[in-house]
């Protein structure tokens, strides 16, 4: 039985619009960065956004839209953007993506206005929530063609009014700096009249470039002082041209409070990225290359970390080493009679302060330990020409982690060496005139952990080594004479 072919309309709910709007932006004021993103891809220079309680304005000085442009702003899910890739004056990456936005303003305010020029073209469009949901069978905007203001030049302007919520320009400024490439040349965003600067970090800094067969891997890593580290905000900015997407951690779960210190972003324009913005499609070889190169950045960025930490950690340990001297330099300047080195003054007699005689060694540590060379005693080598065989020093090898400094005592100068010579090695020990400490040993690493006990241990270990210089050989004497030292370097001044 033939039966008369019929066909049915295909429609769209009017509401359901507003509904998607609000979907693909899960946090309303991410609208304004979906209107700045329009203002760069329309090749403006300087966008200002004004925030009160009833109205947000963005004005901008970009191309401006003719009325076939209007048409174009208004068609929803428009390819224009994705054939046409780059903006015509700056030849920018577009980043505007979805055209939905004008909907989804109308969950923020109730009516929303697009006013535009372009050459002898002006128009306002107004786009009223209540006339527009009034009406379902009809899908047409009010527009109103005036005369051109040759003082406002190309541009757009959009105002959504009678705003439902308020916005902070704290959090809007928020946004615009992770959401707006405000880094790109011939571009800048005003928030109620104060430009939108780019967020600086202080610390280390690791840029990186990498190019790869899909496209430019590149941007920096901060390793931010301990005194700035921040849980707030924590991981990596992933952005695609300039615009922030999402942040990842790259492996920091793992770093414990270290990942607090670490800050930055990476750039891949070639990323695709998901409906919402706010990820990437990950079953992709760009996706996996680009996990593959941030990863490698990571591990570089961890490599300095623990680099920086050893020399703050270094840096401690000479302030502690250079106290306990100074301390045994007052004790030995007290006692000259039972100084093994002689009078020992303390200070520069011609310095108004007394500034302590203490050398800092003027030789860091390089990245590759260095050999020390421990020449022996007189009396050793001595008894090593009568042996006729060449003693081997205990030292044949400093870490890069070694902290040297120098004193003068007397006529001699006695360097000491703190460095790390394993658990089970001795406490402490003196080859010629370096006076070793071992970091390693377990009552070092118990004492240092307050400032004021590894100053005391730094200093009996030192003088328990100047003792012994002392009287080589008779130990209680040299015994008296170390608690002798150690309880005139602490003893209060009177």
């Amino acid at each position: 039985m033939n039966q008369k072919q019929k066909t049915i309309p295909v429609t769209v709910d009017k509401s359901h619009l507003i509904a998607i709007g609000e979907q693909l932006y899960t946090r309303s004021i991410e609208l304004i960065r979906e209107f700045i993103n329009n203002s760069y891809d329309a090749d403006a220079t300087e966008v200002r956004v004004s925030v009160d309680d009833d109205h947000i304005v963005i004005w901008d000085n970009g191309g401006g839209m003719d009325f076939d442009g209007l048409v174009q702003y208004f068609n929803i899910g428009s390819p224009e953007k994705k054939l046409l890739k780059n903006s015509p004056r700056f030849n920018r990456d577009l980043i505007g993506q979805f055209g939905i936005g004008k909907f989804a303003a109308l969950t923020t305010g109730k009516k929303f206005e697009v006013s535009t020029q372009r050459g002898d073209f002006a128009a306002t469009v107004v786009f009223d929530k209540k006339s527009w949901e009034s009406t379902p069978e009809q899908w047409t905007l009010p527009i109103r063609v005036h005369d051109p203001d040759p003082a406002r030049g190309d541009g757009v302007t959009v105002t959504i009014s009678k705003l439902k919520k308020n916005f902070s320009p704290e959090d809007l400024e928020r946004v615009i700096t992770e959401s707006v490439p405000i880094r790109a040349p011939h571009f800048r965003v005003l928030l109620n009249d104060k430009e939108v600067r780019p967020r600086e970090f202080s610390g280390h800094r690791i840029p990186f470039m990498e190019g790869t067969e899909y496209g430019l891997i590149h941007g920096e890593i901060f390793i931010l002082p301990e005194s700035r580290s921040s849980t707030r905000d924590m991981g990596i900015q992933v952005r695609v041209k300039g615009v922030l997407v999402k942040r990842e951690m790259f492996g920091m779960e793992t770093w414990g409070g270290d990942a607090a210190r670490i800050r930055g972003e990476i750039n891949a324009d070639f990323l695709t990225i998901t409906s919402d913005r706010g990820g990437f499609v990950i079953d992709t070889p760009e996706y996996a290359l680009f996990m593959e190169t941030a990863y490698r950045v990571m591990e570089e960025a961890q490599r300095a970390l623990k680099t920086l930490s050893s020399r703050k950690e270094k840096n401690r340990y000479r302030r502690v080493l250079k106290e306990a001297l100074i301390r045994i330099q007052e004790a030995l300047a007290r006692n000259p009679e039972i100084s093994p080195f002689g009078p020992v003054p303390f200070g520069d007699e011609s310095s108004a302060d007394g500034e302590p005689a203490v050398i800092e060694s003027a030789q860091e540590v390089q990245e590759e330990p260095s050999v020390e060379e421990v020449t022996s005693s007189p009396g050793e080598q001595d008894s090593e020409e009568k042996d006729d065989e060449k003693r081997e020093p205990t030292v044949r090898r400093l870490t890069p982690r070694a902290v040297i400094q120098k004193i003068k005592l007397g006529q001699m100068g006695i360097t000491c060496c703190l460095d790390h010579f394993g658990a089970d090695g001795p406490e402490c020990f003196t080859e010629s005139n370096v006076i070793y400490i071992n970091q390693d040993h377990p009552l070092y690493r118990r004492e240092m952990r307050k400032r004021d006990t590894h100053i005391m241990h730094i200093s009996r270990l030192l003088t328990q080594e100047i003792a012994i210089i002392g009287q080589p050989t008779d130990p209680r004497r040299a015994y008296d004479l170390q608690s002798r030292l150690l309880k005139d370097a602490f003893e209060e001044e009177k």
